[in-house]
């Protein structure tokens, strides 16, 4: 079949086809080249009856290990024969699935009775994406190689993967039962439905929200607007702190706050408007419009010192100074409080309002402006069913937090697949929820002394619509899909982008991921995405992709040798993905 060497261009070889016959189904086999102390491999891409064109893709070395790229051209003299089944191990993986460092993805459609599987940490230790147009396959191919990791092996069990999938939209609430008939495996499912069968509801204290997460939660537009929240933490931890000295801290940031106003230089009415709204609203027991001022011979309340004379000015204006300027000489920084204590959104809110104060809200119209409406936004979350996901009322610290969410039942099992259905709410705020869950467990994995002993897998659902080129970087300093791609790797914080929108994606996640998995994609631009990410995708690889039949996919990256075809098998049970059958409906 393959005669002498005809052409070399670049990589491309055009050799002599001796046969005669144009037998197309050679396409996409793989040929070697044997020299003397390599062998030089190619992949037939085109063929008819006088010539066969051949890629030169690698070489496989003395030991039998396969190596991307040719550094050396055959000679003109060598003859080219079909791959060896011996040979094909080195390209398509270890046929051994069974063995647990492998990870089945699917069988071959060029190669009959061959896998395809990569090393298992060579996929699961990089971060990584898998990409495809609605309706090629992409849902049941991510049950597949997640049911592959539980179910192809009885005798080794990953029972200490800890992998949460951020279902949008409760595809795989289903898919993964099976792992409980499995010794030591256990699938657990959150829901964001208040009630909805037997699925706990998703939900995190709201004192283990940081300052970047209320940024996030909130809608933070202004950089302007983190010292707010961070003292609304602050301050939250005090007001709640049973110590009584918390009541100085209240009166430090009214006193200032009153002071500011009677500094002003408005007018007597407004000045006195403004501290009786002030007072009406924020006040403790010592500190309110109806505390006596001392003076010699009679007591005054504070109401009573902010009347205006018949000439328009507040007589007691210095009474007022004076005593105000006692509370806020207090210094604050040298009150230590016991502050390790649970708090709820309704506490947030009203540390929110004395965090306002604070800042000036009530005496500057533009602080007043881009802050207030953080304190519509809390109000708005307190006054909704939203306020249930912040419903956790008993104290647990951060890693606590994190290990219970990967644990079951009584005995608190481990467990490996956790479900998360984001179905039931808005994208908006599962776009905050997932971004806030996501940090949690970065900053648990960077916490461990131990690096990299507790990986945790987070897999995106519609991943293009929590990872994007957002305001993130610009309020609170980073995108935290962007600073987990870059950083998280080394400490077992993986992430992995399921979507039919590349080019939708942030730049930079995209760009740290290893390895791909791509199934049929048709928009031009998610095409040039996928054309840019290896040198190993060509042209030719690129109209495969967008000829692909549905559970066919192609993988490339650091797992893999090559850019592999790869046919998945169906899952079982199927996720809730399947197109609806027209004719069933319309004519039942």
């Amino acid at each position: 079949m393959f005669g002498k060497i005809l052409k070399l261009s670049g990589n491309i070889i055009i050799v002599e086809n001796t046969s005669g016959l144009a037998d197309t189904n050679y396409i996409g086999f793989h040929v070697v080249f044997a020299e003397t102390e390599h062998k030089i491999v190619g992949e037939i891409i085109s063929i008819d009856s006088k010539i066969i064109e051949i890629q030169l893709i690698g070489e496989i070395n003395s030991s039998g290990v396969f190596s991307n790229g040719v550094l050396k051209k055959p000679g003109i003299n060598t003859i080219a024969r079909i791959i060896y089944k011996s040979e094909l191990e080195a390209i398509l993986g270890n046929q051994n699935y069974l063995d647990r460092k492998n990870l089945l993805f699917g069988s071959s459609p060029i190669y009959k009775d061959y896998v395809v599987t990569s090393d298992i940490s060579g996929f699961f230790a990089n971060h990584f994406a898998i990409l495809g147009n609605s309706g090629a396959g992409k849902s049941c191919g991510v049950a597949r190689i997640l049911q592959n990791i539980f179910y192809t092996s009885t005798n080794d069990i990953p029972s200490s993967a800890h992998i949460c999938l951020f279902d949008v939209y409760g595809e795989y609430y289903n898919t993964f039962e099976e792992m409980d008939k499995f010794p030591k495996l256990h699938f657990k499912k959150y829901t964001t439905q208040l009630e909805f069968g037997n699925a706990e509801l998703l939900t995190i204290p709201a004192y283990l929200l940081g300052v970047d997460d209320l940024a996030i939660l909130l809608g933070a537009t202004d950089p302007g607007q983190i010292p707010v929240l961070q003292k609304t933490i602050d301050l939250v931890k005090i007001f709640t702190s049973q110590d009584p000295k918390a009541e100085d801290y209240k009166n430090n940031i009214i006193a200032n706050c009153i002071l500011e106003i009677l500094s002003s230089g408005k007018t007597s009415s407004i000045i006195r408007d403004q501290i009786i709204s002030v007072l009406s609203s924020y006040n403790t027991p010592s500190l309110n419009l109806d505390s006596l001022i001392h003076q010699p011979g009679y007591d005054r309340t504070v109401r009573q010192c902010l009347n205006i004379d018949d000439q328009g000015k507040l007589n007691a204006i210095n009474l007022v100074v004076n005593f105000f300027q006692a509370y806020a000489k207090i210094d604050i920084d040298q009150i230590k409080l016991e502050i390790e204590n649970p708090y709820t959104m309704n506490d947030l809110y009203y540390a929110l309002e004395f965090a306002l104060i604070n800042e000036g809200s009530l005496v500057s119209e533009s602080v007043f402006d881009r802050n207030n409406i953080l304190k519509s936004r809390l109000s708005s979350i307190i006054n909704s069913e939203k306020i249930n996901y912040f419903g956790y009322t008993q104290y647990i610290s951060k890693n606590d937090f994190v290990e219970e969410f990967f644990l079951t039942g009584p005995n608190g099992d481990p467990v490996q697949l956790v479900d998360v259905n984001l179905s039931f709410i808005d994208d908006k705020f599962a776009k905050s929820l997932v971004k806030i869950f996501t940090k949690l467990f970065f900053d648990y994995t960077t916490s461990l002394e131990a690096r990299g002993s507790y990986p945790i897998h987070t897999l995106l659902e519609e991943a293009h619509r929590y990872v994007q080129n957002d305001t993130d970087t610009n309020v609170i300093g980073y995108n935290i899909f962007d600073r987990i791609t870059k950083e998280g790797r080394k400490y077992g914080m993986i992430l992995g982008f399921i979507t039919q929108r590349p080019n939708e994606l942030s730049k930079t996640a995209l760009s740290q991921c290893s390895n791909f998995v791509v199934f049929r994609l048709f928009y031009p631009d998610d095409l040039e995405i996928v054309k840019g990410i290896s040198s190993n995708v060509t042209d030719d690889t690129i109209e495969k992709i967008k000829t692909l039949h549905p559970g066919m996919g192609l993988v490339f990256g650091t797992a893999f040798k090559i850019p592999l075809l790869v046919k998945f098998s169906l899952p079982n049970p199927l996720p809730v993905s399947t197109s609806i059958k027209i004719d069933d409906i319309w004519y039942r």
